[in-house]
């Protein structure tokens, strides 16, 4: 019963993979309207989901939504079935709007974003996995924004903008060993963070409750 299940889902997966694939194919080939609405439909709230769980706002989310969304339609003619997946050609336009939202709006000093959570996206990813991803991500914007300024400003510049410890040494007119060490007890700080967080949220050991008559 259980194959059976997993063989129904995995024929409904696929299914679902190819459907996208071809709408995507219909939209570039003859500017299909139905095949673009259905591939907005199911994806729309999937992209805005997606970006919420990486700190952004519900309405910067929702606006750069449309705009994948409408860059999806001018672009669709480019999208190759045998290169990549829908669901792959669609949010690497997103991850790369995102950052270039990021460069054109953001501030060092107060952007937290997380890409060092960063995990794949596809049809089979559920609601529930899209929440644990945004709580995941609060939980790193708590610990980042305790950390001393200079910190959190090469933590962005290494993990969020790619950049190497010789870029962000020369952008900071700094020495590349502070750099460095300013990364590492920030790294550490976090993972301390993280584990007090842990800590605290979990229940009380049943141990250390006082005895009753």
């Amino acid at each position: 019963m259980a194959n059976t299940r997993q063989d129904k889902d995995a024929e409904a997966s696929i299914a679902l993979r190819k459907r996208m694939g071809d709408n995507l194919l219909r939209v570039g080939r003859d500017r299909d309207e139905s095949a673009f609405a259905d591939f907005y439909n199911y994806y729309a709230g999937r992209v805005k989901s997606f970006l919420m769980g990486k700190g952004m706002t519900e309405e910067i989310s929702d606006e750069l939504m449309q705009e994948i969304m409408l860059i999806v339609w001018r672009r669709a003619e480019s999208y190759d079935p045998a290169k990549a997946a829908a669901s792959t050609w669609l949010f690497t336009i997103a991850r790369n709007r995102r950052i270039d939202f990021l460069r054109g709006n953001s501030r060092i000093e107060v952007e937290l974003e997380d890409e060092m959570l960063d995990v794949d996206v596809d049809e089979s990813d559920t609601q529930a996995g899209f929440v644990d991803a945004q709580q995941a991500s609060e939980r790193l914007h708590r610990a980042l924004e305790r950390l001393p300024q200079e910190q959190r400003q090469v933590m962005h510049l290494s993990y969020f903008r790619g950049q190497s410890h010789g870029d962000i040494a020369e952008w900071l007119d700094l020495p590349i060993g502070t750099v460095k060490s300013r990364i590492r007890l920030a790294m550490q700080a976090v993972r301390s963070s993280l584990k007090d967080e842990d800590i605290a949220a979990a229940p009380p050991d049943s141990s250390d409750r006082p005895l009753t008559d």
